[in-house]
């Protein structure tokens, strides 16, 4: 056993041996900063031996990823490599990912405390995601313009923006790390090809900040809170004005019609603020239901909520795991007092830790409670779901789009015209109709307002990536100067 790795052991598994290194120029290395003692949350206790931890990067770690980039970016990867090799890469990635499927998805589920079952469909769709690009790989594309066919033909050459740091977030790491390397045509998420994709784990005060303000960085792909998001944007502009893009937070909003289909308006609802223990950035926290419904649909949200089966992360059969934290889970259960003792909030279910041992919380509705209640309007990135009636659609769409927020949003009904007339309206990157939560590879996914910048995913996720070159050939003008004005 290296250095750079250690022994996991995790009860009805076999022991497995793990990096805890930096990952830099093709190699794990020690890193120089402060170093991070992984949790298991549903325990409440480390995940590896008394004494080890994961290495942080120092601002000179991150410093040898970007250099081993750059060198790579220059020599054989960026412009380097064809669109074909590319391609051949990520599928072999996807490759290896599905041959260690099983171990990948033990780690998740270990690390971030994510129910073993949500962990493998993570690893699955990473895969999917893979693929999906390296099937763009090839076919990156520019235009020919018409100036002046006599003498003169212009085009556009997209072309990869450089070296990018992405910071990714503890929600859906594996995730994230998948698309994002893909859409960076600089970075095939392989690392067969020396320093072109480095890992350099750390905390945000010290690894983050060397990221956001390195000059030799050419982009920063953040997914996070609104709050990190605008100091990052603030280094990169202090710096070399790099590109960023930002998915942040949301309070995003189910709007919920008489018309609708009530069961699998109530299924999906609980689904889109409870799945993943409420830790997903567009996690419909807000549930606005119609004043001649309300009543109905409180009851059968409280049974939704009462049937999820919370328990350790490794069984088959849990549905919600721990927050991934004790700083997270106590964020959450600040907002649960908030919602009943300052904002006067009914609970109608949960609203207490779960167990006795890890970072466990019912799933959580609140009801009868105003619109500018504090649970109302901040992020809570917990199990907690506000019920709001209204009376109008009008109404309905002031109140999904008073938020300072736009990640998304949902319309439930049959009526196709009101459907059409209220997701014109909202102010939200991505709109469910009759649905929630699910995404696809190749739909762009991104927010509006303060949820961020740019778009992730499909094409759109592509353009992010590319810097156009324009190209002025000239082949017949011919001038003399001065110029005659």
């Amino acid at each position: 056993m290296s250095s750079v790795s250690s022994i996991l052991r995790i009860p009805g598994k076999a022991a497995m041996s793990v990096p805890t290194g930096l990952f830099i120029n093709g190699s794990f290395v020690k890193g120089r900063g402060k170093p991070i003692t992984t949790i298991d949350p549903s325990l409440g206790k480390a995940v590896l031996p008394a004494g080890v931890t994961v290495c942080g990067a120092s601002r000179e770690d991150v410093d040898d990823a970007v250099k081993a980039a750059r060198l790579a970016f220059k020599t054989t990867w960026g412009l380097n490599a064809t669109g074909t090799e590319r391609s051949r890469l990520i599928h072999k990635l996807a490759d290896l990912i599905e041959r260690d499927h099983e171990t990948i998805s033990v780690l998740e589920a270990v690390d971030s405390g994510k129910p073993i079952g949500w962990s493998k469909a993570d690893v699955t769709d990473t895969v999917a995601c893979l693929r999906y690009y390296a099937g763009w790989a090839d076919k990156i594309i520019g235009q020919t313009l018409e100036v002046n066919n006599r003498t003169k033909q212009c085009f556009t050459r997209h072309e990869p923006i450089g070296v990018v740091g992405q910071i990714i977030p503890w929600n859906y790491p594996i995730m994230m790390q998948g698309s994002t390397l893909c859409q960076n045509k600089l970075t095939p998420a392989n690392t067969i090809i020396t320093g072109v994709f480095n890992v350099v784990n750390g905390w945000g005060a010290e690894t983050g900040v060397a990221i956001a303000e390195h000059p030799g960085i050419d982009k920063i792909a953040f997914t996070g809170s609104t709050q990190t998001g605008r100091a990052i944007t603030i280094a990169a502009a202090q710096s070399n004005l790099k590109k960023v893009t930002l998915e942040l937070g949301g309070k995003s909003a189910n709007i919920i019609f008489p018309s609708a289909d009530l069961d699998q308006a109530v299924n999906w609802a609980a689904l889109g603020v409870f799945e993943n223990a409420g830790q997903s950035c567009s996690a419909g926290s807000r549930v606005l239901v119609h004043e001649s419904i309300k009543d109905e649909f409180e009851r059968k949200i409280k049974i939704a909520a009462e049937k999820i089966k919370l328990g350790p992360t490794m069984a088959e059969d849990t549905w919600q795991g721990p927050q991934v934290s004790e700083t997270q889970y106590n964020r959450i259960m600040e907002h649960i007092r908030i919602g009943k003792e300052e904002d006067k909030g009914r609970v109608l279910t949960g609203g207490e830790r779960w167990g006795t041992e890890g970072y466990y919380i019912k799933p959580t509705v609140f009801v009868d409670i105003k619109p500018s209640a504090r649970i109302c309007r901040e992020e809570i990135f917990g199990p907690v779901l506000v019920v709001l009636p209204f009376k109008t659609e009008e109404e309905a769409i002031a109140l999904a789009n008073d938020s300072e927020y736009g990640l998304a949003a949902a319309v439930h009904s049959t009526d196709a015209n009101q459907i059409a007339r209220v997701t014109n309206e909202l102010e939200a990157g991505t709109v469910w109709i009759n649905q929630y939560t699910f995404t696809a590879n190749n739909v762009p996914f991104g927010g509006y307002k303060t949820s961020g910048w740019g778009r992730e995913l499909g094409s759109y996720g592509l353009e992010e990536y590319i810097s156009v070159k324009a190209v002025h050939h000239n082949f017949g003008e011919v001038i003399e100067f001065p110029l005659k004005l």
